[in-house]
């Protein structure tokens, strides 16, 4: 796992993270105000109203459009999912799409794999470039102008629910009620963003991190099974298998069933038994990943060393007139036969070894034996030339 880059770390907008830092700071309050059954059962209330309506709303409604609703239901999702001082929906639901873009990849805001654990669990969110949202990425939204509205006041929910909180219980109500509940929410929430692309089980290739994790599911209804929710967005059901319990799911079925909601989508069957065929991203990002674990360099080298200098120039000078057609170079000279280079078995191997099952293995198996091949052929295309 990377641990981050400087630069990354270092755009920080540290003042925008001193409220953040105060809400923990807070609940140490809890020594002097104690806590009554009113606070404690605000509390626990609040923590699952809220985490429903981050689930349902900012994620499987406003991010994926799961399924359908009306716009005073959509606003009262907003309203309760915003309460819990995580930023406006669009700001949310943008940050969401664009991490689906490029899950795991050098442009995901908040990736374990490319920025550190610490910075995907909350340091991106203080981060200059991530401060404002696109909200061009969000014109199915930006036209309602309550929407807007919330997002120009974006803490007004949250503070309106920590003044209700201290009317009904007091100090304690809001301390414990209030400021506990939504730090619980934080790092509930955060840990989908971090724990679940770095703990768990991988059912599906999705070409990134993301893993299931039956704990994480407990805690956030249902949000951990985040594999499943990778292999297939758009369902408004994340917990594919009978047992994975989705109690967000469970709560938006009811509603269906009383009108609030309806066209909740679900994955076809051909997903949930992990029989679809890969799309060409998804192949092509595992391909990659394949590809990375045998180093290219050094087969080039060795490479390099085997040939005669004559051989070896005759094929910088092919590579450096094929390109981007390098793998078709190497291919045309028997390369495969040479005891440096990774013969298909071992990338089959590997390939077995570190994704989940898939119908597309072979496909994904091609294309990173191509990319190495390319990689190879940049390597000795770029060498410098024998003497």
């Amino acid at each position: 796992m990377s641990t981050g880059t400087g630069d990354r770390h270092d755009d920080i907008l540290y003042p925008t993270a001193v409220p953040f830092v105060l809400a923990h700071l807070v609940c140490i309050a809890v020594i002097w105000t104690g806590v009554t059954w009113q606070a404690a059962a605000l509390c626990f209330a609040l923590y699952w109203l809220r985490m429903f309506a981050i689930g349902a709303g900012y994620h499987r409604y406003f991010s994926h459009r799961a399924y359908a609703t009306s716009r005073v239901f959509q606003f009262i999702l907003a309203f309760v999912a915003q309460s819990s001082a995580q930023k406006s929906v669009l700001w949310w639901a943008e940050k969401h799409r664009h991490h689906h873009l490029y899950s795991d990849l050098p442009q995901d805001a908040h990736s374990p794999r490319q920025s550190g654990f610490l910075y995907s669990h909350v340091g991106w969110i203080f981060a200059r470039k991530h401060d404002s949202a696109d909200l061009a990425k969000m014109a199915d939204f930006t036209r309602y102008p309550e929407l807007m509205w919330l997002h120009k006041f974006e803490l007004l929910p949250a503070m309106l629910l920590a003044v209700a909180c201290f009317l009904i219980a007091g100090w304690s109500g809001l301390v414990v009620g209030f400021f506990c509940s939504t730090v619980l929410v934080y790092h509930a929430t955060f840990c989908i963003n971090s724990l679940a692309h770095v703990c768990g089980k991988k059912r599906y290739v999705t070409g990134d991190d993301s893993r299931n994790n039956w704990l994480l599911a407990t805690l956030t209804m249902g949000e951990g099974w985040h594999n499943n929710h990778h292999a297939y967005q758009s369902s408004a059901r994340q917990g594919f298998r009978w047992w994975e319990f989705d109690a967000t799911y469970c709560i938006l079925k009811t509603l269906s069933w009383c009108g609030i909601v309806w066209n909740l989508k679900s994955p076809p069957l051909q997903v949930v038994r992990n029989e679809q065929r890969l799309g060409a991203r998804v192949v092509n990002r595992a391909a990659a990943e394949l590809a990375a674990q045998f180093n290219a360099q050094r087969i080039a080298l060795a490479i390099s060393a085997t040939l005669q200098a004559p051989e070896l120039l005759l094929l910088r000078e092919a590579l450096q007139r094929a390109h981007d057609r390098a793998a078709g170079v190497l291919n045309t000279l028997h390369l495969p036969h040479l005891p440096h280079l990774p013969s298909r078995d071992e990338f089959l191997a590997a390939a077995k070894a570190r994704f989940a099952k898939t119908i597309s293995l072979d496909d994904i198996v091609d294309r990173a034996y191509e990319l190495l091949l390319a990689s190879i052929g940049t390597h000795l295309a770029t060498a410098e030339q024998p003497a």
